[in-house]
């Protein structure tokens, strides 16, 4: 009796230990990837910001040559603010894409004042630039794998009903546009 007792005992906790165990480690599983995609996200944000803190530098040297160019300066003062302000991937994406048409913009007047281009600050704030918009298409690329690491298991079955009961939801892609999926150029030479 006592043994046939023990058996049904080891056999109700076993019922019970296994699911238990199931879930804390679909949950641990995801909450490690929900925090790389924040880590990942975070150097997005890093990178862009800094494009973002070049281009007041940027846009006083440019003023200094070429201070009748007010529309296109304004241009890029105002979409380097909407970076600022951006909180989603969407809304930097949108921003992201607005600051680096502004630029183009930029650089059409550069090109019309060639002393600008022979410019000390200038030739270094574009290096800044260069090297900023290849940290910002890595920083990309690494949100978007971490993100589809998650989403993917998010979408798996029985991993879906364990982020479910969790809250864990599915993480936006940067996405850009076609025009801007190269880095830009910012060589105004």
């Amino acid at each position: 009796m006592k043994k046939s007792l023990l058996i049904v005992l080891v056999v109700i906790i076993i019922i019970l230990v296994i699911p238990i165990m199931f879930l804390a480690g679909s949950y641990n599983d995801l909450v490690s990837l929900d925090e790389q995609v924040n880590g990942s996200w975070a150097q997005v944000e890093n990178q862009l910001k800094r494009r973002a803190d070049l281009i007041p530098n940027l846009v006083e040297t440019v003023k200094g040559f070429a201070d009748q160019e007010k529309e296109v300066l304004i241009g890029v003062t105002e979409a380097r603010s909407k970076v600022m302000k951006a909180d989603s991937p969407e809304e930097f994406a949108d921003a992201n894409n607005q600051l680096t048409n502004a630029l183009q913009g930029l650089n059409v007047v550069v090109e019309r004042y060639p002393e600008l281009k022979s410019n000390q600050n200038f030739i270094q704030l574009q290096d800044e630039l260069a090297g900023t918009e290849n940290r910002i298409a890595v920083a990309r690329k690494d949100y978007n794998e971490s993100a589809k690491i998650l989403n993917s298991k998010i979408r798996r079955f029985p991993t879906n009903i364990v982020a479910g009961i969790f809250g864990i939801d599915k993480r936006e892609y940067f996405e850009v546009s076609e025009e801007d999926q190269e880095v830009p150029d910012v060589e105004f030479e």
